[in-house]
């Protein structure tokens, strides 16, 4: 859950904000016509996209494309808190800030990237730490700092060894994605995403998603996903010691007393005693 959060304004929207956040949380990142830079201080999440499937570290930021994403933040003590910062990057403030550039910098294209992991150095962890100071003193911040702020965000970005210019930056943030079933599932089939989830992830609704897994697998989603995943549980019982409950979250299954009673329903014997009979 999200403990405390403070934010920072601009035209009406928020455009920088600082969260805490009590473990375990799944953040539900969705983007439809802007783009996102998140950065996390104690420990990095798992990012999970259309495109991405990917573990991030302390002290190292994401540049989230316009779409849905979620951030999966997984408890380590009991009073387990991570920091983060989220600047909003919205294409009105964009033009606002790079009007000679408009044209260029809207410009469609139909071969984008995904979202982008910006490795942190010390430039850009001095300027979260110029953030930190302005939410301390909030009272000095007005709407020419804050277009400051963001100008020096784009430029550290373009001087990061992810991005190479402004343009390719707003490019891979508002360019077309085409975004196909299978390679969703493909990459997020041990994910733990629920079906409105992968739906989100596809930019479908729930409905519209299972009309078209249908046609893809000739199968329901529920149905397939938990037969592949069962597969994996298979092997893992018999090629490894991992407990049982370490098993259906590596397949999964966020709860272990679930994957028990359906691989049994499914297979026919616990996974306990499937694994007493396939062991060497």
């Amino acid at each position: 859950m999200i403990t405390s959060r403070s934010t920072f304004e601009y035209q009406g929207q928020v455009l920088i904000e600082k969260m805490k956040i009590r473990t375990p949380f799944r953040y539900e990142a969705i983007f439809q016509n802007t783009g996102c830079f998140i950065y996390f201080k104690q420990r990095g999440p798992k990012l999970l996209s259309s495109e991405e499937n990917a573990q991030l570290k302390s002290n190292e930021a994401v540049l989230l494309k316009c779409g849905s994403h979620f951030l999966d933040l997984l408890k380590e003590t009991d009073d387990d808190q991570v920091e983060v910062i989220a600047i909003h990057l919205y294409p009105s403030v964009l033009k606002k800030l790079y009007t000679g550039d408009l044209p260029a910098i809207v410009k469609k294209q139909n071969n984008s990237k995904g979202s982008q992991v910006v490795v942190s150095s010390n430039v850009i962890a001095k300027f979260i730490d110029s953030l930190e100071f302005y939410f301390q003193n909030p009272s000095l911040v007005n709407n020419d700092l804050l277009e400051l702020k963001i100008k020096e965000l784009i430029l550290l970005l373009v001087q990061s060894k992810n991005i190479n210019s402004i343009l390719e930056l707003v490019g891979d943030l508002y360019s077309a994605n085409t975004v196909h079933v299978k390679e969703v599932i493909n990459l997020h089939l041990f994910s733990n995403l629920k079906l409105d989830q992968l739906a989100k992830l596809c930019n479908l609704s729930l409905s519209s998603f299972k009309r078209e897994f249908k046609k893809e697998y000739d199968d329901s989603p529920t149905n397939y996903i938990n037969d592949k995943r069962l597969e994996k549980a298979k092997e893992l019982l018999t090629v490894t010691d991992l407990p049982i409950s370490e098993i259906a979250y590596e397949t999964g299954f966020q709860d272990s007393l679930y994957f028990t009673r359906l691989f049994k329903n499914k297979i026919g014997i616990p996974p306990t005693a499937y694994r007493t009979e396939n062991s060497d």
